[in-house]
């Protein structure tokens, strides 16, 4: 086949594409000009150009392209965080509409976060809360789910008849690269850092990288599924005993904790946000388990230790002498 990834040059692309490239004609679309086995196209996520012939007969679009999220939420960082994910959808979804050859599918990102914080009951795509559950919910809370509403709306608005179209909403996709979150968490481990966050009670939903991709083939090969789908394993758990898994993987008796208002001093000074810690994610993949998908990682204790064993491999380091004393 020949898959076309917008915005696949960050670390989910880098993933996706190593994964496809040699079995398919992989073409990332992309601001930079990296150096990669796979084609690269220049487009800037907004403007019609030659980019559009590369969508012209393809089989499938994965549309990943986004702004990080991983920054503080000033009126700047919010509008390019916005306008790069409903602009460059905009632009993919015309240009599949346009073309005379319209890809099968075209699968869309999104993200588990448009769901509401809660404890209690998880969100699949059927029973989820899509929104805040709360009105007292922080401003940033908000504004995550505003961004990933009008993501997806960017999507509907846009008619594509002869395409197949999936938006996924997708949770931390764990890899033991350079740039990923569990790399950020194994380092944050490995300092002695390791401990629950806040009360340690929100539940994290994730997925393994390898799952992720086999999930991209499954939705591929697939062709009677459409809409929203989950790309999070099954079995979600509150983040007291997900940073446990990890230092277990690690071999580190514990970590410190941080309290809410360390997190908040130390998200400032990463310039980050706390709620990327803070909120509870409890998000399950119903439809994939009912269309039959199963998880090589449905457990995060095994994708933990599994990913630590990765993560030595590509760094070749040990557990450091200072984080096992804890």
């Amino acid at each position: 086949m020949k898959i076309v990834i917008p915005g696949g040059s960050g670390h989910l692309g880098s993933i996706l594409a190593r994964a496809l490239h040699g079995e398919h004609d992989v073409v990332v679309l992309t601001r930079g000009d990296p150096i990669r086995p796979w084609r690269t196209v220049k487009w800037d996520g907004v403007t019609p150009g030659n980019w559009i012939d590369e969508i012209d007969g393809a089989d499938v679009v994965i549309n990943l392209a986004g702004r990080s999220v991983n920054c503080r939420y000033n009126a700047a960082n919010r509008a390019e965080i916005m306008r790069s994910r409903v602009d460059s959808t905009r632009a993919a979804g015309h240009a599949i509409a346009s073309v005379a050859r319209p890809p099968h599918l075209w699968l869309q990102a999104a993200t588990a976060t448009i769901y509401a914080h809660r404890y209690d009951a998880a969100n699949d795509e059927e029973h989820g809360i899509a929104g805040w559950a709360a009105e007292d919910a922080p401003d940033s809370w908000r504004f995550s789910i505003d961004v990933a509403r009008a993501w997806e709306a960017a999507v509907d608005e846009i008619r594509t008849p002869r395409t197949r179209r999936v938006k996924m909403r997708t949770a931390m996709v764990m890899s033991p690269e350079r740039r990923g979150a569990f790399d950020l968490l194994l380092r944050l481990a490995r300092a002695g850092l390791g401990g629950r966050a806040g009360d340690g009670r929100q539940f994290v939903s994730w997925i393994h990288h390898e799952d992720f991709v086999r999930a991209i083939r499954f939705l591929i090969n697939k062709p009677f599924i459409d809409g929203v789908i989950n790309l999070a394993a099954p079995n979600p758990l509150p983040n007291a005993g997900f940073m446990r898994a990890i230092r277990d993987g690690l071999g580190i008796r514990t970590g410190l904790p941080a309290t809410k208002g360390m997190l908040e001093i130390g998200s400032f000074l990463m310039r980050t946000e706390s709620e990327l810690i803070l909120k509870s994610r409890r998000v399950t993949p119903a439809r994939l388990l009912r269309y039959g998908f199963a998880f090589q990682y449905p457990e995060w204790p095994d994708a933990a230790g599994a990913l630590c064993d990765e993560w030595r491999a590509l760094r070749g380091r040990p557990v450091s002498r200072i984080a096992a004393m804890w």
